[in-house]
């Protein structure tokens, strides 16, 4: 009995230090990405490519992949000037430990299983700018496929960094249905080798 009341009194304290570490890490992201509209244009592009997948009238799609072209370059601009904003955070703020669950603190007291932050969002700010610009001369569907692909990936990292590995791979397939392996391979192979030497994952 009394082992069961130590172990339980060691998780409850677990818990309440893994919640404010959390918490600060949201607070600040949230500091930073709040000054952009970067989850609102990532919004309307994913809805945007839907609707323009779903279009039959050739006319009404080449419309619509137009003025997605648009809504493109400001998402584009606008992660650039977030993750310059962000590149001005420390070390230790930007270390993301790389266990699947979170430990509180663990990225500091475990710097040695940990990935920069900073060098993630540097890592998805050139892929989502060269899909945006279609570098691979894909077709607008394939295109938008690995555009969609790149951003949910970025999403997947932001999650990591809040709350964990796990965490973000669940929340993952709870917006997007799509599990982190399938949105890793779909990203642009320069995304996915610089991507895996980071953060450790098997290149494909």
């Amino acid at each position: 009995m009394d082992i069961f009341w130590i172990l339980l009194l060691l998780g409850m304290v677990l818990r309440i230090f893994n919640m404010r570490d959390q918490r600060a890490r949201i607070g600040l992201l949230g500091v930073h990405l709040n000054r952009y509209r970067i989850e609102k244009l990532m919004e309307d592009l994913t809805q945007g490519y839907m609707r323009a997948l779903g279009e039959t009238d050739l006319q009404r799609q080449a419309a619509i992949w137009h003025m997605l072209s648009h809504a493109e370059t400001d998402l584009v601009e606008q992660f650039n000037a977030f993750v310059l904003e962000f590149s001005s955070v420390t070390v230790q703020q930007a270390r993301v430990s790389r266990l699947p669950i979170a430990l509180p603190y663990a990225a500091h007291w475990l710097p040695g299983t940990t990935f920069d932050m900073r060098k993630a969002l540097s890592i998805h700010a050139h892929a989502i700018a060269q899909a945006a610009a279609n570098r691979l001369g894909q077709s607008a569907k394939d295109k938008a496929f690995t555009l969609m692909a790149e951003l949910f990936l970025m999403q997947h990292t932001c999650h990591w960094f809040c709350r964990s590995k796990l965490v973000a791979s669940a929340r993952l397939v709870a917006r997007h249905q799509t599990p982190y392996a399938q949105v890793l391979a779909s990203v642009a192979a320069p995304t996915r080798q610089a991507y895996c030497a980071l953060v450790g994952c098997p290149a494909a």
